[in-house]
């Protein structure tokens, strides 16, 4: 490996540090390594817990991506691990230790974690119905309250250390994912009007609409993480100090236009694809004015700063141009359905150039 390359494998993975999701996830990473070892100090050495192994376990598993989950999850386990404490008690009140109340205790356990309460955390029951039913554990009462107190200690441990810890909240993410998609959009269109004016087949046609597929399923990851910022500001006590906490109800008004966006870009390849005119076959009045302006508004929505003034009346002016000239008639539809949609994309890019200065950055 050479200098240059190591120097530029160095710059990639520092770049790689700044990007929000990164950032967010090296830092779950430090909260839950400290949350265990605070969970493990307290029960072992402060409390002098039997099992104080479980302690450390269940704050590794509370310490999640946001406050409410945290929080959701953590009360989860301290509830799945009650009911499988009573559940071992019961079965072996009942049926003594051995192999049937061994396999019905999975079969309960397993049963009740499908409550929909207990879904993500209800597996406990299972397990510690299961662990104490094979180390005889159920006769000593202090070794269950030994195991309750030792996953209330880890799951109080995740959780505040998540809480008071710089508590997840980003909305950069979701950020930066819309501008992909702003990008992206905006780079197909020029290209389509690139290769338009330079001649293309029906593959590059296809291969405009695989893109749009691509481009919808950076729309999905998009939704994820708006998903994401909102359930990141739920109990979180940044919400109200962060300028990061944004509006991600707005973000993902701003993401519906977006995709509706991809849709029209559709709709033109789709068009193209088939229409039984080719574009070099496009009258000339329609054909150099049409790809200038599908050039201009691929400039618009992939930097909506731009500075392209206009658009919509020269679209317009086009229309009214062509609705007065003697062109064939089986022009006009094709020509229509291209201008209204390419119409539909500018005001759709309008749309979000004014509303993303209020989303966060």
């Amino acid at each position: 490996m050479t200098p240059h390359s190591l120097v530029s494998r160095l710059r990639g993975w520092l770049a790689r540090l700044r990007e929000p999701t990164v950032q967010t996830d090296l830092l779950q990473v430090v909260k839950a390594s400290l949350a265990t070892v605070l969970a493990w100090v307290f029960a072992a050495r402060l409390l002098g817990l039997e099992q104080s192994f479980l302690a450390p376990w269940v704050a590794l598993l509370t310490v999640h991506a946001t406050v409410y989950r945290s929080v959701l999850r953590g009360g989860q386990s301290v509830v799945a691990t009650l009911l499988g404490v009573l559940l071992a008690y019961v079965l072996v009140e009942v049926l003594g230790y051995g192999a049937p109340a061994l396999g019905l205790g999975v079969f309960v356990g397993l049963l009740v974690a499908r409550w929909r309460y207990l879904r993500l955390e209800g597996v406990a029951i299972a397990t510690t119905a299961v662990f104490l039913l094979t180390i005889g554990g159920t006769q000593e009462e202090a070794l269950l309250v030994d195991r309750l107190l030792a996953t209330l200690v880890g799951v109080v441990s995740g959780v505040l250390v998540n809480l008071l810890v710089v508590p997840p909240l980003d909305d950069r993410a979701a950020e930066v994912q819309l501008d992909v998609i702003d990008r992206r959009l905006g780079a197909l269109l020029r290209r389509m009007a690139a290769e338009l004016d330079e001649g293309v087949d029906d593959d590059g046609v296809r291969e405009w609409i695989e893109e749009t597929r691509r481009i919808d399923a950076e729309v999905d990851r998009a939704e994820w993480l708006l998903d994401y910022s909102r359930e990141s500001q739920w109990w979180n006590p940044r919400r109200t100090r962060s300028s990061r906490a944004g509006d991600p109800d707005h973000g993902s008004a701003v993401l519906v236009r977006l995709e509706e966006g991809v849709a029209q870009a559709r709709a033109i390849a789709r068009t193209l694809e088939e229409s039984v005119v080719r574009a070099d076959e496009w009258d000339a009045r329609f054909r150099g004015p049409f790809l200038a302006l599908l050039d201009r508004v691929g400039r618009r929505v992939g930097d909506p700063d731009a500075d392209v003034e206009g658009l919509r009346e020269e679209i317009d002016a086009l229309a009214h141009e062509l609705s007065a000239a003697d062109l064939p008639g089986l022009r006009w539809p094709l020509y229509g359905s291209l201008i209204t949609s390419l119409r539909h994309i500018v005001t759709i890019a309008d749309d979000v150039a004014a509303a993303r200065p209020s989303i966060p950055t």
